[in-house]
Protein backbone atom coordinates (compact mmCIF):
# COMPACT_ATOMS: atom_id res chain seq x y z
CA UNK A 1 0.00 0.00 0.00
CA UNK A 2 1.55 3.24 -1.09
CA UNK A 3 1.30 6.46 -0.02
CA UNK A 4 -0.72 8.10 -2.54
CA UNK A 5 -3.44 4.95 -2.99
CA UNK A 6 -4.28 5.35 1.18
CA UNK A 7 -4.78 9.07 0.73
CA UNK A 8 -6.69 8.26 -2.22
CA UNK A 9 -8.74 5.60 0.01
CA UNK A 10 -8.92 8.51 2.68
CA UNK A 11 -10.29 10.64 0.42
CA UNK A 12 -12.74 8.78 -0.70
CA UNK A 13 -14.01 7.24 2.85
CA UNK A 14 -14.22 11.25 4.39
CA UNK A 15 -16.37 12.29 1.26
CA UNK A 16 -18.51 9.10 0.59
CA UNK A 17 -19.25 8.34 4.12
CA UNK A 18 -20.91 11.53 4.80
CA UNK A 19 -22.24 12.64 1.06
CA UNK A 20 -25.07 10.46 0.53
CA UNK A 21 -23.03 8.25 -2.02
CA UNK A 22 -21.91 5.39 -0.06
CA UNK A 23 -18.90 5.04 1.19
CA UNK A 24 -18.48 1.15 1.00
CA UNK A 25 -19.94 1.22 -2.38
CA UNK A 26 -17.51 3.04 -3.75
CA UNK A 27 -14.28 2.05 -1.68
CA UNK A 28 -15.40 -1.73 -3.63
CA UNK A 29 -15.41 0.44 -6.93
CA UNK A 30 -11.94 1.68 -6.01
CA UNK A 31 -11.05 -1.75 -5.93
CA UNK A 32 -12.07 -3.74 -8.88
CA UNK A 33 -11.47 -0.09 -11.54
CA UNK A 34 -8.38 1.03 -10.10
CA UNK A 35 -6.78 -2.22 -8.58
CA UNK A 36 -6.40 -0.03 -5.08
CA UNK A 37 -7.28 -2.82 -2.15
CA UNK A 38 -8.44 -1.39 1.17
CA UNK A 39 -5.05 -2.47 2.26
CA UNK A 40 -4.29 -3.29 5.93
CA UNK A 41 -6.56 -3.80 8.75
CA UNK A 42 -4.47 -0.61 10.55
CA UNK A 43 -5.76 1.52 7.31
CA UNK A 44 -9.58 0.51 7.64
CA UNK A 45 -9.44 1.44 11.33
CA UNK A 46 -7.47 4.89 10.81
CA UNK A 47 -9.90 5.35 8.26
CA UNK A 48 -13.07 5.02 10.71
CA UNK A 49 -11.05 7.08 13.16
CA UNK A 50 -10.61 9.83 10.83
CA UNK A 51 -13.94 10.54 9.36
CA UNK A 52 -15.10 10.89 13.03
CA UNK A 53 -12.90 13.51 13.54
CA UNK A 54 -15.19 16.57 11.23
CA UNK A 55 -18.32 14.98 12.88
CA UNK A 56 -16.86 15.64 16.59
CA UNK A 57 -15.76 18.91 15.50
CA UNK A 58 -19.31 20.01 13.75
CA UNK A 59 -21.25 18.72 16.33
CA UNK A 60 -18.98 19.50 19.16
CA UNK A 61 -21.94 21.13 21.27
CA UNK A 62 -24.32 18.31 20.95
CA UNK A 63 -21.33 15.30 21.40
CA UNK A 64 -20.48 17.74 25.13
CA UNK A 65 -23.90 18.20 26.14
CA UNK A 66 -24.53 14.14 26.03
CA UNK A 67 -21.33 13.72 27.64
CA UNK A 68 -21.85 16.02 30.50
CA UNK A 69 -25.59 14.56 30.80
CA UNK A 70 -24.98 10.93 29.38
CA UNK A 71 -28.62 9.56 30.73
CA UNK A 72 -30.80 11.56 28.82
CA UNK A 73 -33.35 11.28 25.89
CA UNK A 74 -31.10 11.84 23.06
CA UNK A 75 -28.90 9.15 24.43
CA UNK A 76 -31.75 7.08 24.27
CA UNK A 77 -32.40 8.08 20.73
CA UNK A 78 -29.14 7.15 19.38
CA UNK A 79 -29.10 3.83 21.48
CA UNK A 80 -32.51 3.02 19.45
CA UNK A 81 -31.21 4.01 16.14
CA UNK A 82 -27.95 2.35 16.29
CA UNK A 83 -29.66 -1.38 17.25
CA UNK A 84 -30.87 -2.24 13.90
CA UNK A 85 -27.53 -1.82 11.85
CA UNK A 86 -25.91 -3.73 14.88
CA UNK A 87 -28.36 -6.88 14.72
CA UNK A 88 -27.98 -6.61 10.46
CA UNK A 89 -24.61 -6.94 10.40
CA UNK A 90 -24.26 -9.37 13.31
CA UNK A 91 -27.18 -11.26 11.55
CA UNK A 92 -25.48 -10.61 7.68
CA UNK A 93 -22.33 -12.65 9.18
CA UNK A 94 -20.17 -13.37 6.59
CA UNK A 95 -23.32 -13.17 3.76
CA UNK A 96 -22.30 -9.95 3.16
CA UNK A 97 -18.62 -10.82 2.24
CA UNK A 98 -20.11 -11.71 -1.41
CA UNK A 99 -22.28 -8.43 -2.02
CA UNK A 100 -18.80 -6.54 -1.41
CA UNK A 101 -17.34 -8.69 -4.34
CA UNK A 102 -19.25 -5.88 -6.33
CA UNK A 103 -21.68 -7.10 -9.39
CA UNK A 104 -25.83 -6.59 -9.25
CA UNK A 105 -25.35 -6.17 -5.81
CA UNK A 106 -23.84 -3.01 -6.02
CA UNK A 107 -25.34 -1.34 -8.56
CA UNK A 108 -28.79 -2.26 -7.11
CA UNK A 109 -27.59 -0.45 -3.85
CA UNK A 110 -26.42 2.68 -5.93
CA UNK A 111 -30.55 2.42 -7.17
CA UNK A 112 -31.77 2.34 -4.36
CA UNK A 113 -29.56 4.74 -3.03
CA UNK A 114 -31.22 7.24 -5.74
CA UNK A 115 -34.39 6.16 -4.57
CA UNK A 116 -33.81 7.22 -1.38
CA UNK A 117 -32.19 10.83 -1.97
CA UNK A 118 -35.24 11.37 -4.90
CA UNK A 119 -37.83 10.67 -2.03
CA UNK A 120 -35.92 12.88 0.89
CA UNK A 121 -35.90 16.04 -1.95
CA UNK A 122 -39.71 15.80 -2.83
CA UNK A 123 -40.73 15.49 0.95
CA UNK A 124 -42.23 18.45 2.65
CA UNK A 125 -44.17 19.32 5.58
CA UNK A 126 -41.21 18.00 7.85
CA UNK A 127 -41.17 20.62 11.35
CA UNK A 128 -39.98 18.83 14.12
CA UNK A 129 -36.69 20.08 15.95
CA UNK A 130 -33.83 17.91 17.50
CA UNK A 131 -36.16 17.87 20.67
CA UNK A 132 -38.98 16.68 19.08
CA UNK A 133 -37.75 13.61 17.81
CA UNK A 134 -39.35 10.70 19.37
CA UNK A 135 -38.07 6.45 20.11
CA UNK A 136 -40.37 5.69 17.26
CA UNK A 137 -38.66 8.20 15.02
CA UNK A 138 -35.21 6.93 16.18
CA UNK A 139 -36.25 3.53 14.87
CA UNK A 140 -36.82 4.20 11.80
CA UNK A 141 -34.32 6.19 11.32
CA UNK A 142 -32.21 2.85 12.53
CA UNK A 143 -34.04 0.96 10.20
CA UNK A 144 -32.76 2.94 7.36
CA UNK A 145 -29.41 3.50 8.42
CA UNK A 146 -29.65 -1.05 8.40
CA UNK A 147 -30.37 -0.89 4.90
CA UNK A 148 -27.23 0.77 4.69
CA UNK A 149 -25.07 -2.21 5.58
CA UNK A 150 -25.48 -3.65 1.96
CA UNK A 151 -22.85 -1.44 -0.21
CA UNK A 152 -23.81 0.76 -2.48
CA UNK A 153 -26.62 2.10 -0.36
CA UNK A 154 -25.95 5.36 1.38
CA UNK A 155 -26.18 5.30 5.44
CA UNK A 156 -26.36 9.42 5.31
CA UNK A 157 -29.02 9.33 2.45
CA UNK A 158 -30.70 6.55 4.00
CA UNK A 159 -30.86 8.28 7.31
CA UNK A 160 -31.68 11.18 6.29
CA UNK A 161 -34.70 10.01 3.71
CA UNK A 162 -35.77 7.61 7.19
CA UNK A 163 -35.44 10.83 9.46
CA UNK A 164 -38.02 13.14 6.44
CA UNK A 165 -40.42 10.69 6.37
CA UNK A 166 -40.86 10.67 9.98
CA UNK A 167 -41.60 14.42 9.57
CA UNK A 168 -38.49 15.95 11.05
CA UNK A 169 -37.19 19.53 9.63
CA UNK A 170 -34.33 18.89 7.26
CA UNK A 171 -31.40 20.15 9.29
CA UNK A 172 -32.33 18.16 12.78
CA UNK A 173 -33.15 15.09 9.79
CA UNK A 174 -29.22 15.97 8.73
CA UNK A 175 -27.86 16.25 12.38
CA UNK A 176 -29.02 13.43 13.58
CA UNK A 177 -27.83 12.03 10.86
CA UNK A 178 -24.78 12.58 11.50
CA UNK A 179 -25.02 11.49 15.55
CA UNK A 180 -26.20 8.57 14.52
CA UNK A 181 -22.85 8.46 12.09
CA UNK A 182 -20.64 8.07 15.38
CA UNK A 183 -21.37 4.89 16.98
CA UNK A 184 -21.60 3.01 13.55
CA UNK A 185 -18.29 4.18 12.66
CA UNK A 186 -16.92 3.76 15.87
CA UNK A 187 -18.26 0.04 15.41
CA UNK A 188 -16.65 -0.15 12.42
CA UNK A 189 -13.54 0.54 13.99
CA UNK A 190 -14.19 -1.65 16.36
CA UNK A 191 -14.68 -4.67 13.99
CA UNK A 192 -11.50 -4.17 12.57
CA UNK A 193 -9.82 -4.19 15.47
CA UNK A 194 -11.01 -7.60 16.34
CA UNK A 195 -10.01 -8.69 12.65
CA UNK A 196 -6.54 -7.70 14.17
CA UNK A 197 -6.61 -9.44 17.54
CA UNK A 198 -7.86 -12.40 15.50
CA UNK A 199 -5.56 -12.32 12.56
CA UNK A 200 -2.35 -10.98 13.64
CA UNK A 201 -1.23 -7.23 12.70
CA UNK A 202 1.17 -7.14 10.07
CA UNK A 203 1.78 -3.61 10.88
CA UNK A 204 5.23 -2.64 9.88
CA UNK A 205 7.21 0.90 10.17
CA UNK A 206 6.97 1.67 6.36
CA UNK A 207 3.70 1.83 6.76
CA UNK A 208 3.38 4.66 9.27
CA UNK A 209 3.58 7.31 6.40
CA UNK A 210 0.60 5.44 3.82
CA UNK A 211 -1.67 5.51 7.49
CA UNK A 212 -0.82 8.93 8.54
CA UNK A 213 -1.74 9.80 4.77
CA UNK A 214 -5.25 8.04 5.07
CA UNK A 215 -6.12 9.10 8.12
CA UNK A 216 -5.52 12.39 7.46
CA UNK A 217 -7.35 12.39 3.96
CA UNK A 218 -10.24 11.07 5.47
CA UNK A 219 -10.63 13.33 8.13
CA UNK A 220 -10.21 16.15 5.87
CA UNK A 221 -12.30 15.30 3.09
CA UNK A 222 -15.00 14.00 5.85
CA UNK A 223 -15.08 17.81 7.48
CA UNK A 224 -16.07 19.05 3.80
CA UNK A 225 -18.30 16.89 3.16
CA UNK A 226 -20.31 17.33 6.59
CA UNK A 227 -20.19 21.01 6.11
CA UNK A 228 -21.67 20.81 2.34
CA UNK A 229 -23.74 17.69 3.41
CA UNK A 230 -26.00 20.50 5.71
CA UNK A 231 -26.16 22.86 3.35
CA UNK A 232 -27.25 20.23 1.22
CA UNK A 233 -30.22 18.39 2.93
CA UNK A 234 -31.69 21.82 3.87
CA UNK A 235 -31.82 23.37 0.11
CA UNK A 236 -33.45 20.27 -0.88
CA UNK A 237 -30.15 19.67 -3.36
CA UNK A 238 -29.74 16.06 -2.75
CA UNK A 239 -31.71 15.17 -6.11
CA UNK A 240 -28.04 15.75 -7.85
CA UNK A 241 -26.85 12.96 -5.85
CA UNK A 242 -29.49 10.92 -7.15
CA UNK A 243 -28.81 11.50 -10.68
CA UNK A 244 -24.67 10.29 -9.81
CA UNK A 245 -25.89 7.18 -8.29
CA UNK A 246 -28.22 6.53 -10.45
CA UNK A 247 -26.25 6.79 -13.85
CA UNK A 248 -23.31 4.69 -11.45
CA UNK A 249 -25.68 1.80 -10.65
CA UNK A 250 -26.60 1.36 -14.28
CA UNK A 251 -22.75 1.53 -15.17
CA UNK A 252 -22.10 -1.03 -12.95
CA UNK A 253 -24.99 -3.49 -13.95
CA UNK A 254 -24.36 -3.17 -17.59
CA UNK A 255 -20.50 -3.62 -16.85
CA UNK A 256 -21.09 -6.76 -15.11
CA UNK A 257 -23.94 -7.42 -18.30
CA UNK A 258 -21.10 -7.02 -20.81
CA UNK A 259 -18.25 -9.05 -18.48
CA UNK A 260 -20.76 -11.80 -18.41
Amino acid sequence: MTVFQAAVLGLIQGLAEFLPVSSSGHLVLAGTLFGIKEGSLELGVLLHLGTLVPVIIVLRKEILAIIKKPFQKMTGLLVIGTMPAVAAALISGDRLDALFSGGYPLGLGFIVTGVFLLYADKRAGCTKNENEITYADAAVAGLMQAAAVAPGVSRSGSVVAGALGRGISREAAARFSFLLSIPAILGGAVFSLKDILTEGSAFAISDAPALAAGFIAAAASGYFAVRAMLRLVVKAKLKYFSYYVFALGAFVIVINLISK
